[in-house]
């Protein structure tokens, strides 16, 4: 819809910022024929312009057409980045029989914060990483970010001291930290939020099958003899060389945005944003908003959402350490890497099942991952319960512990679905992947030579932070059940439909066009018709 811009039937803001009180609104006069509201581009969503030039309405087979062809081209990329994110954080984990130890004169506790290291760099960098995703191209950033990590990658294979392995490991950590942040900003972009779970719990599986993969190459890499490099180096130089290849392909593939996808056409564009308007949480917008931001810090469910970030990611911290954990259960080095390529298979199994349970409507997201947290906790507990002879039935029960990543994934999905805005989104995944990277990077600090082989207090640890994360769990989901059922009694507001966007053309006529509520950029608290994913 579009109108000459030349009536008093409206009413013009030089800045929007909504607020639930319209007192407060930044209104520099009333109209008193329509109340309609007219705003600048900048401070709608990027998408409000496309969204003119489709109809109202797809039907359910132009909808499933445009999403299998979104799947072909993003999945793909996404999932294989998952698979090089994966192996480049645990190939050092797998370097622990490769020599490293010898090879860069570690000690176990300087071993232990190598991880420690990059998990640090990482959750410094993730709101910054978050504020470039919202001022920069997302695919170009983060395809720059990928070029720099296998430089530092490669790098690894050279270093003889601890000090050298740490500049890497930052580096590392600078770059690593753009990609689930910028994943969780395409998913919202691209998928209505009935679809974000199972394409996170897609992503981490194929970052399972990259953990497996890397098992095989370590145990290829364990017969390399008679080179001047260490079987260790030759696992650094194979996964930096297969990043930078990847970095060339995902910069001419990934796109931006749905409103500059070069492999969709222009009214393919206009229907994938009409697609996820059902969201209501928009696509993007490129102006850093202040309020949006304090209203995130004000939210109390971002910090319960935090809080389940960092009490699930201190016992994922096992992943770094389980080379060492398998092996001293009474495996030798062989053994011990065969066994690691099952980890994957493992974690695969349980996101599937996770993704499966959050599909069924009485379970959803919520019960869904507090339901795949049942198997880590029996199996960190049996665990430390079992006798030292029994090794088989030990090793079923670390691999029943190593479902503690399938809780955090199905979380993930459910992240993108319950915050809108585009600054109080980059906001809620900052803090949220901010605290997960800090139980990452304090959890391997329990895992001590003092406590070896059994490792009874890191196990311990392991179980109390499952259960007091599915705790919390249960209390974010209580929290969005109550506000949905609160919001359900409220009289709709018709306070934000009739709101205008002004455009000038090339031969100085302004026009104004209508903006849909999903796309004026509102938060979920401003938003009063938006709801809960549970």
């Amino acid at each position: 819809m579009s109108e000459c811009f030349d009536s008093p039937q409206c009413l013009r803001l030089e800045h929007l910022s909504f607020t639930p009180d319209e007192s407060s609104m930044p209104i520099k006069e009333k109209n008193k024929h329509d109340g309609s509201i007219t705003v600048q581009a900048r401070d709608v969503d990027t998408a409000a312009m496309v969204a003119e030039d489709t109809p109202e309405e797809l039907s359910p087979e132009d909808a499933e057409r445009l999403r299998k062809k979104i799947d072909r081209h993003l999945l793909p990329l996404m999932c294989f980045s998952f698979v090089i994110m994966i192996a480049d954080q645990v190939v050092v984990a797998q370097s622990a029989i490769l020599g490293i130890f010898q090879g860069a004169h570690l000690s176990q506790d300087q071993f232990n914060w190598l991880a420690t290291i990059l998990y640090i760099t990482i959750l410094s960098l993730e709101y910054p990483q978050n504020l470039a995703l919202q001022r920069f191209p997302i695919g170009k950033w983060m395809s720059f970010n990928i070029f720099v990590w296998s430089i530092a990658l490669l790098a690894h294979a050279a270093c003889k001291s601890f000090g050298a392995l740490v500049a890497c490991r930052i580096v590392l950590g600078m770059c690593e930290s753009v990609i689930l942040p910028g994943f969780m900003l395409v998913t919202s972009m691209f998928y209505t939020r009935k679809e974000h779970t199972q394409r996170v719990g897609y992503w981490y599986m194929a970052g399972m099958c990259g953990s497996s993969f890397l098992g095989f190459v370590a145990f290829g890499l364990l017969h390399i003899t008679g080179t001047r490099l260490m079987p260790w180096q030759w696992m650094m130089i194979i996964m930096g060389a297969v990043t930078f290849i990847f970095g060339i392909v995902f910069f001419f593939l990934f796109p931006d945005s749905p409103t500059t996808a070069r492999f969709l056409t222009p009214e393919e564009r206009a229907q994938t944003v009409q697609r996820i308007k059902v969201n209501q949480s928009g696509v993007e917008n490129k102006r850093w908003k202040r309020e949006q931001f304090i209203e995130a810090l004000k939210d109390p469910k971002v910090w319960v959402m935090a809080g389940f970030g960092f009490l699930s990611h201190v016992p994922v911290s096992m992943t770094f350490q389980k080379q060492i954990i398998v092996s001293q259960l009474g495996f030798n080095a062989l053994q011990t890497t065969l066994l690691s390529c099952a980890d994957g298979v493992v974690s695969i199994i349980g996101i599937f099942i996770g993704i499966y349970l959050s599909t069924i409507p009485l379970v959803g997201r919520g019960y869904a991952t507090i339901l795949t947290s049942i198997p880590p906790l029996v199996g960190s507990i049996l665990i430390n319960i079992l006798p030292s002879e029994n090794k088989i039935a030990l090793l079923f029960m670390y691999w029943l512990s190593f479902w503690v990543s399938v809780p955090y994934t199905v979380f993930l999905g459910w992240v993108t679905s319950l915050t809108a805005g585009h600054t109080k989104r980059i906001t809620t995944n900052a803090i949220v992947l901010i605290a997960a990277y800090l139980g990452l990077a304090v959890g391997p600090l329990m895992w001590k030579k003092q406590y070896q082989p059994r490792n009874r207090i890191p196990w311990i640890i392991v179980s109390l932070c499952v259960f007091v994360s599915a705790g919390l769990l249960f209390t974010l989901r209580t929290m969005l059940y109550l506000e949905n059922k609160r919001r359900d009694r409220e009289p709709r507001s018709a306070k934000y439909d009739e709101v205008y966007m002004k455009k000038e053309l090339s031969d100085g006529t302004v026009e104004k066009h209508h903006v849909d509520k999903a796309f004026l950029d509102l938060t979920d608290i401003e938003n009063r018709d938006f709801r809960y994913v549970l």
